[in-house]
Order: C-alpha cells, then structure tokens, then sequence
C-alpha cells in the first residue's frame, strides 16, 4: 500500500469513526455532515505533508522539516477543532463534538509529522551511509599512496631526487588529509550549533570586495575573470565576517573550477526586503536538473558535471548551507540562463553603523 493512499484511508477512516459517535448521539444527517466536514478539513493537510515531504530537500536543516511537519500538523488541529466550535449541534458546551473533532484532528496532525519526520529520517540513513562510503574513499586514495611511497622510501630503492619528490608527494597527501578531518570537525560542530560566533555589523560591499580581490589570483592562475557587482547603498549584515567570507571564498572557488579558461564569474550583492541576497554566478557547464537538489549534501557527486568541487574535500558547499542557515539566511540554486548560480540570503540590521 502506498503512502498517500494509507493516507487518505487515515483520513477516511478516522472520520468515519467520529461521524459514527456523532451519529449514534444526534442523527445520521449530523454524521453525514461530519463526516464531509472532516475528510474536506484533512485532506488538505496530508496533501501538504506529502508535498513537503517529497521536497524536503528545498526545506533546507532536518530542523526546518521537522518543524513544517509539526505547523502542518498544529495547524490542522487548529481548524478542525474551530469548525467543531462553529458547526456544533447542541449548544456552545457540546463537549461530544469537540472531543470527537480533536481526536480526528490529533490523528490527522500525528500523520503529518510522521511523514515529514520519517523522510528527514530516511535521508538522514541515506546521507550516513553515502557519507561513510564517500569519507572511506576519499581516505583510502591518500593512505594507500602514503603506504607505497613510504615503503619506497625505506626500501631505500630510490634516489634522493626521487626520495625529496616523494616526500612533497607524501606532504600533500597529509594536508589533503588535514583538510577532510577538519571540514568535518567543523561541519559536525556547525550542524550541532555547537560553535559560539562574534556577531557584529558587517558591510557586505567591502566583505564581497575583498573576497574578489583576494581570489583575483587564483582566477588568473585559471584564465577565468572573477569581478563583483554591488547594489548602491547596501545595509550592513549581521553576521561573523569570518564565516561570511568563508561562504564567498567555497562559492567563488567552486565557481572558478567548474568554469572554463575565458570565462567569467560574477559575485553580485542586492537589497531583497529584510535581507540581502549575495549571488556568485559562473558560466561554466552548470548542473543537471537531477542533482540541483542535492548540491549541498556532504560529498554528493552529480552526473557528468559533479556538483563536488574537484580537488577539495567536498563539504565546501554543505559548509556554506550550514554557516549561511547559522546566521538565519538560507541557501539555493538560483536560475540561470547559463552555467550555475549559487545564491544566499542574510538578514539585515537595521541601519549601517548602529
């Protein structure tokens, strides 16, 4: 049996059951009209559920999913029992109708959250078991080259030009290493809310000047133009410039290495309400319509254009998404009519130097 349709047999059936109560009390028009009432009041919201649990992934953290789970749910009970108080049959103390309503609702909002939670938990057992299989790879590939260059190098079977090449060889294996522990040191902290930050104003037209200018080199080592465009008069930030800056520089080198020699990327920075959007846009390859959804888990490789940054560890982009939700904002994939276009939003204070 599929899920929406156990669903919408939930929904049916629980309020057939209250239709009965209410039927064996006052009459079979009562039941009929109470029956009508509740499968029009929750199917709606198993609807809902099923759609935010089929995209959750746009939702952003479990956190948020969870909790949408939980307002789909509330919210359900929260009408259901208004239209019990509007529609009751005896007087304005009917404790009958409104016991039978509540408990309607409370079974309809029980399936709500557990379809959303239960898909926060598949994912969850999914993205563990691709994050155990990704980290296993990308630690056997170093180890096993340390292992053959070590033993070359005790053997004693080289000689000291080879002996001093294996060595830096062995030494950017170590850093590779260095650097994968310590993107998921910090990931596992982030995601935990485990990391206290200095919040302060941050004017985000120096912050995304800076970032440009100080990658300025890396694009020319590539033949790619990297150049900003900032919105006149934009208010500041607040945020750790710090971890801000760290979101830029994932976002702007990813975008260098996806994108060919002569081509271009744009860091743009605009107003939007409360917030302000900051958009890194390359005109690279782009990324297949299938894995735009899951760019930002830990180590995901796409298609033919992977979506995992080639020659870093991988958990460049889930550490943005994780920086970027710390500080209120979110994450996504903007439309582009070419190459890809990672966009996020901050909230704003509320005046620039106060």
């Amino acid at each position: 049996m599929t899920g929406p349709l156990r669903s919408a047999l939930l929904v049916v059936g629980a309020a057939l059951a209250a239709a009965a109560l209410i039927g064996v009390v006052y009459t079979w028009r009562d039941a009929a009209l109470t029956a009508g009432l509740l499968i029009a009041l929750g199917t709606p919201a198993v609807v809902a559920a099923h759609v935010a649990r089929a995209r959750r992934r746009r939702l952003g953290s479990p956190r948020r999913q969870i909790a949408l789970g939980i307002a789909i749910g509330l919210g359900e009970l929260a009408v259901v029992v208004g239209a019990g108080v509007a529609l009751m049959f005896v007087s304005a103390h009917d404790a009958l109708l409104i016991g039978a309503v509540t408990a309607f609702a409370l079974v309809v909002a029980i399936r709500s959250v557990q379809l959303v939670s239960t898909g926060v938990m598949d994912d969850a057992e999914r993205m563990r078991r691709e994050l155990i299989a990704a980290v296993s790879h990308d630690l056997r590939t170093p180890i096993t080259s340390l292992r053959l260059l070590t033993d070359a190098v005790a053997d004693d079977v080289v000689d000291e030009a080879t002996r001093r090449d294996y060595l830096r060889q062995m030494s950017t294996h170590i850093e590779a290493l260095s650097a994968l522990i310590d993107d998921l040191f910090e990931l596992s902290k982030l995601e935990a809310g485990e990391i206290a930050w200095s919040l302060e104003q941050v004017r985000l037209d120096e912050l995304v000047g800076d970032t440009v200018d100080a990658m300025q080199v890396q694009a020319a080592a590539r033949q790619v133009a990297v150049r900003a465009e900032l919105a006149p008069g934009l208010r500041a930030a607040r945020g750790d410039p710090e971890q801000l800056q760290r979101v830029l520089f994932n976002l702007i080198q990813n975008a260098i290495r996806h994108t060919p020699a002569d081509g271009s990327v744009v860091v743009r920075a605009l107003p939007a309400g409360d917030e302000v959007e900051i958009e890194v846009a390359d005109t690279g390859g782009g990324i297949a319509p299938a894995d735009r959804e899951r760019v930002f888990e830990p180590f995901f490789r796409g298609g033919d254009q992977a979506a995992r940054p080639r020659g870093g560890a991988g958990l460049g982009l889930a550490i943005s998404r994780a920086i970027v939700e710390a500080h209120g904002g979110r994450i996504w994939l903007a439309d582009a009519p070419g190459g890809t276009a990672v966009r996020f939003s901050l909230p704003l204070t509320s005046r620039v130097g106060h």
